[in-house]
């Protein structure tokens, strides 16, 4: 009876110790997974920032407009879908267009966009001489992209980027 209580006794021992350290470590682990999940909430593909050329256009100004894409996830990003608005107004043209430019994983691209005209019938002279420029990348798709046996560039689509839609301004001064 004796040298069952001290196998008994130890395992209630052991069984109390591995209780402690469990609850001891919970909170440890907690703290450890709020940045991964701080991470795992940034959006894979994002609008890094706008280039729009010139920096200080006048009216009637023919503008080239550029972004600069970031893709944190593994796979290449394409079938870009992105909505521009110049002073809060949407530019049509973006309606009814998706950007085939592949983005690799982990890299940084640049994507040119269409130019646009600083002011039109429908978007006059803005009062203050500010032009704001807000580009959303409203969708995006995974990508498989590989040459098959004959050489024949194979596009397989993998599904659609998490996060989106992202975007991001930037404010010209214009010139008169």
């Amino acid at each position: 009876i004796a040298t069952e209580a001290a196998p008994r006794s130890r395992r209630r021992s052991l069984l109390a110790a591995w209780l402690v350290a469990s609850l001891v470590a919970l909170p440890m682990t907690l703290a450890a997974d709020d940045p991964a999940e701080e991470a795992a909430s940034d959006p894979p593909l994002t609008v890094d920032s706008i280039t729009v050329e010139p920096e200080n256009p006048g009216p009637d100004t023919l503008c080239r407009l550029r972004v600069q894409l970031r893709n944190r996830g593994s796979e290449i990003a394409s079938q870009l879908d992105f909505s521009v608005k110049i002073n809060g107004q949407e530019l049509g043209v973006y309606s009814n267009q998706l950007f085939m430019y592949p983005i690799p994983a982990g890299a940084s691209e640049e994507v040119q966009l269409y130019n646009f005209w600083t002011t039109e019938t429908s978007r006059p002279m803005p009062k203050d001489g500010k032009l704001t420029v807000e580009v959303a990348l409203k969708g995006a798709r995974w990508w498989e992209i590989k040459e098959d046996d004959e050489g024949v560039v194979v596009w397989t689509p993998l599904g659609d980027v998490e996060g989106l839609p992202v975007s991001t301004s930037i404010t010209l001064t214009m010139s008169r």
